[in-house]
């Protein structure tokens, strides 16, 4: 007896077919693959009260036309008037348009949270990498340094200093918010660089020659420094409170000058008869240093690793 031959396929026979693609996943699903935070409306509602803050601080006049009657002069007569169809915010103590008012104090508390912000930040980012890539006794001065302006109050050591300037300016109050603001960040920012300094592409880097300073911006800085502009990005509300509290106790901005918290400062006396003049700059210093810290808490779960 032969044995039976094995059967092999015929090229020509018929193939199974190609299985079917997958579905499309439905907008929602993809809308979740965004980072956290992307999406939120929440932060999308701090972006949008933060570009309308931003808008007021650096075109006052459109907004003011356009909200209200402000003929651009203060009248003792309609002192502490309230709010009105053509005045919506009514007039402060000194009959000034507290609307036009509130817009141009807008300014001065969006011009020192961003700018003790940064200063701050290139400050901290600055030590930071010096003290966290050379350790030795430049991180322990920069650490002691930092413990040394940690223990100082925030808002009683800036009214300390002021109390010495002659001229509590723009100029003084951000370099003393500065340099009362710069340690919780150095200490992120040292953590971080001690953290990257050892990564296997800073050693092969190291092993080709590469020097100091290439080693710190070209390798550890960029990888070292996001979680350091998170927390900058929730200072900056609490910067703006900060200086809306040191105008209020009076050792801050001073009059003629405009801010929410000097609007505040004039307005406590007449809180009880006239609490339209507290209720409006207190509800524009809340919108923004909220807004400013949901926007935050959205940049951090962005950036966050864990959260992807």
């Amino acid at each position: 007896m032969t044995s039976p031959q094995p059967v092999t396929a015929r090229p020509d026979a018929a193939q199974p077919p190609p299985p079917p693609p997958p579905p499309a996943r439905p907008r929602g699903e993809r809308a979740r693959t965004l980072p956290p935070g992307a999406a939120r409306p929440s932060a999308v509602a701090a972006a949008a009260v933060l570009l309308l803050v931003t808008l007021m601080a650096a075109f006052p006049a459109p907004f003011i036309a356009l909200l209200t009657h402000d003929t651009g002069r203060c009248e003792l007569a309609d002192s502490r008037i309230g709010p009105s169809l053509s005045h919506p915010f009514g007039f402060d103590v000194q009959g000034c348009d507290y609307l036009a008012q509130t817009v141009r104090g807008s300014r001065p508390s969006l011009v020192i949270g961003l700018a003790v912000t940064a200063g701050a930040l290139a400050l901290s980012v600055l030590l930071g990498l010096l003290a966290g890539f050379y350790g030795g006794w430049v991180d322990s001065l920069v650490s002691r340094t930092a413990d040394v302006f940690f223990g100082l109050p925030f808002v009683l050591g800036a009214t300390v200093v002021l109390v010495a300037f002659p001229d509590h300016g723009l100029g003084a109050m951000t370099l003393v918010l500065v340099v009362l603001g710069w340690t919780t960040m150095t200490r992120v920012m040292r953590a971080q660089v001690i953290g990257v300094k050892d990564a296997d592409y800073v050693q092969a880097a190291r092993s080709t020659g590469a020097g100091s300073a290439r080693l710190m911006l070209r390798h550890v800085l960029p990888n070292a420094v996001t979680p350091v502009v998170v927390v900058a990005m929730l200072g900056v509300g609490s910067v703006i409170s900060g200086e809306a509290t040191l105008d209020f106790l009076g050792v801050g901005l001073q009059y003629p000058a405009l801010s929410w918290g000097l609007e505040l400062n004039a307005a406590q006396a007449y809180f009880l008869d006239f609490p339209h003049l507290l209720v409006f700059p207190a509800l524009f210093l809340s919108a923004t240093v909220l807004s400013f810290m949901v926007l935050g808490d959205a940049v951090r779960d962005v950036c966050d690793p864990r959260l992807r």
